[in-house]
């Protein structure tokens, strides 16, 4: 059970219409030209890999935020105990179609049901972005309490001071939500202050499509 109660984001609904909106083009992209897909990406691929190791005998995985599920179904390639869920209907509709082997289900980060150490692993790949400021907070207290001591949590986001209002998205599909840029000091220090040890940081210089970003692992302490 939950500790406490999480704040609805005041734009989830808005955020997980324009989700719907862009599941279809963006499980097309991740197929055609390697968005997201961290097979294409070795930097990526390594951080996930490193993740996959440490939590491998811990328990159960949790991909939050999975989207079509690729980093779900690469990690159940890799043996573990996986399962996705994200907020959007049509995202986890694409995520099972493409990886039935898969457990998917829809869930938002902030309304997750989730037992106190029950968890070898948690991910939030690229998915928690859209969070507000004073709601990551939470869903970051969450996680950690979830977490087996000795588990580890991963992330990835982008880097930056701003907040950025997105109005279309993946092949110029209108959408509306909130990009909210995180440096990496303030993100592990909000990690930190989540009751998690962090313990690995890999930082991203912006490149041709993309800005800046990175990716940190932390633990929760024995």
């Amino acid at each position: 059970m939950r500790a406490h109660r999480i704040d609805r984001p005041a734009d989830l609904d808005v955020v997980r219409e324009s989700y719907d909106r862009v599941a279809d083009n963006y499980a097309h992209m991740v197929a055609t030209t390697g968005v997201g897909d961290i097979r294409r990406h070795p930097w990526l691929k390594a951080s996930i890999d490193v993740f996959a190791d440490t939590v491998g005998d811990l328990g159960p995985v949790l991909d939050v935020g999975c989207g079509p599920g690729m980093v779900t179904a690469y990690l159940a390639e890799r043996g573990l105990d996986v399962s996705g869920v994200d907020l959007s209907p049509r995202m986890i509709e694409n995520a099972r179609r493409l990886h039935p082997q898969c457990r998917f289900s829809v869930s938002s980060a902030t309304d997750l049901h989730l037992e106190e150490a029950s968890l070898g692993g948690v991910l939030g790949w690229w998915s928690l972005f859209t969070l507000p400021r004073d709601v990551l907070p939470q869903v970051l207290a969450l996680f950690a309490r979830a977490l087996k001591p000795g588990g580890h949590f991963i992330t990835g986001t982008h880097v930056g001071d701003e907040d950025v209002a997105r109005t279309e998205a993946y092949g110029g599909v209108p959408v509306r939500w909130t990009t909210h840029k995180w440096r990496p000091e303030q993100l592990v220090d909000l990690i930190e202050q989540a009751g998690l040890h962090p313990v690995a940081e890999l930082r991203f210089p912006a490149a041709e499509h993309t800005g800046p970003s990175v990716v940190v692992m932390a633990e929760r302490p024995a």
